[in-house]
């Protein structure tokens, strides 16, 4: 994200609000939404006096509630991926985005991570080391589904993910005034590896020195721009 000192900065679902507190501990001016009104709450929860000046609002992604050219960066942390309608929030981060904006997100790399239709292969000859693949498959078009997650021991809870291919991300970013200007695949952490390397029978740790399972990119706002041929046309 580089720095955000003195910017105006939406962080787009917020969650928690870690990020939020991240960016105003950097002397950001920032604005954060979700459109759960539970998630709002935990993450004013994490300040109750406000000391960090930072605006809460509950709304759609697709439907924000600030005035064009408002903000001098979006952040999406980990979150295109969980929303709908992400094509007209992209809109909508365009809009309140002033020219040279930018908008920084994350997300599972869909290239390698789309849900049930991608997992670990394990493979094993004599006494060879452990190699591990990436399988993957149902790529080309965009599926949605229920992922299950564990609330306790006997209970569990769903949330929908949206599955896009990398050229959906693309067309829609560029349709919208963006240009990509990095494209990042993080390697995993020592401290992660660590971790996983505990985990008896887990793959992870293998198979992200190897596959990247996220991606962070990089799109900036350009002023009445298209992108035509893989060159940028000024209209």
């Amino acid at each position: 994200m580089g720095n955000c000192r003195d910017k105006n900065v939406l962080d787009l679902a917020c969650g928690n609000g870690y990020i939020a507190r991240m960016l105003a501990r950097k002397k950001a001016r920032v604005a954060a939404i979700d459109s759960s009104l539970g998630m709002i709450r935990n993450a004013k929860a994490h300040d109750p006096k406000n000391k960090m000046n930072i605006t809460y609002v509950q709304c759609d992604a697709s439907n924000l509630k600030f005035d064009d050219a408002s903000f001098d960066l979006v952040y999406a942390n980990m979150s295109l991926m969980d929303i709908k309608n992400c094509d007209e929030a992209i809109t909508e981060v365009s809009r309140v985005l002033r020219e040279g904006g930018r908008l920084v997100a994350s997300i599972p790399h869909p290239c390698f991570d789309n849900g049930s239709n991608s997992a670990w292969v394990a493979e094993k000859y004599r006494l060879e080391r452990i190699k591990v693949y990436r399988r993957v498959r149902a790529y080309r078009k965009p599926f949605s589904e229920k992922v299950p997650w564990s609330v306790s021991n006997s209970e569990r809870k769903y949330t929908w993910v949206f599955h896009r291919p990398l050229n959906w991300y693309t067309k829609v970013l560029s349709s919208n005034g963006f240009v990509i200007t990095s494209l990042e695949e993080p390697e995993p952490t020592a401290e992660f590896l660590r971790e996983e390397s505990k985990k008896e029978g887990d793959l992870d740790a293998l198979g992200f020195l190897e596959v990247p399972l996220h991606l962070v990119l990089e799109a900036v706002k350009v002023k009445s721009a298209k992108l035509k041929r893989g060159k940028i046309m000024n209209v």
